[in-house]
């Protein structure tokens, strides 16, 4: 495949503007980039040689937005880094790969949409990086989806104390918040009488139901 056409097939995926960028890091560490369908366990991973498989490889999920995929890549990216400088010697999300993820999401700032880019200024300010705020441009990136429906799409935060929704991303589960405890809220799940802990930000939909 030549670059052209590489580049080509990138630009379907990510901002234009990265993509010179992009292709020249994959290039440069003669990464394998898998664009994957969508997977409900991941939305990315990385592999690096081994025996077997003696090739860097970074799988995304090709069914995200454009901020999305950049951001599933960068973390993805942030782990070879780190597996380039300290092999197998470190924790996977620890601090060595905090920073190197941190230069990235830095490097790449300008690239996203303003209210994502205050967010990650936030997240990026310091190690270790922040859950809480890393919720938050989760659930701002899904804003930029194709099928975003402000009038229809809610986070719990918005929701009043009592209401019955469903989670987003797993509707099977039927819950009621029950007490807001900081950034999580304690949910009673409608189908088995237990209690759940589930984070504010999290994308629901509302329940039209009386029990």
């Amino acid at each position: 495949m030549s670059p052209e056409e590489y580049k080509s097939i990138l630009a379907k995926y990510l901002p234009i503007e990265v993509v010179d960028s992009i292709y020249d890091y994959l290039n440069r560490f003669s990464v394998h980039l898998h664009i994957t369908r969508k997977r409900s366990s991941k939305l990315g991973d990385y592999r690096w040689p081994q025996r077997g498989h003696n090739y860097q490889e970074i799988s995304v999920n090709g069914d995200m937005n454009r901020y999305q995929f950049l951001m599933v890549l960068l973390h993805e990216m942030a782990h070879l880094n780190t597996h380039q400088r300290h092999g197998n010697e470190v924790q996977p999300h620890g601090h060595e790969w905090q920073e190197e993820y941190r230069m990235l999401l830095r490097q790449y700032l300008g690239y996203f949409p303003n209210d994502i880019a205050s967010l990650i200024a936030q997240y990026t300010s310091r190690i270790p990086l922040s859950r809480t705020i890393e919720k938050q441009i989760d659930a701002q990136l899904h804003h930029y989806d194709a099928d975003y429906d402000p009038s229809t799409e809610l986070t719990l935060d918005q929701l009043p104390l009592g209401t019955a929704f469903r989670i987003a991303a797993k509707p099977q589960k039927p819950f009621r918040s029950l007490e807001k405890r900081r950034t999580r809220w304690v949910c009673l799940g409608l189908d088995d009488q237990r209690k759940y802990l589930v984070n504010g930000s999290a994308r629901v939909i509302v329940e039209n139901r009386g029990d």
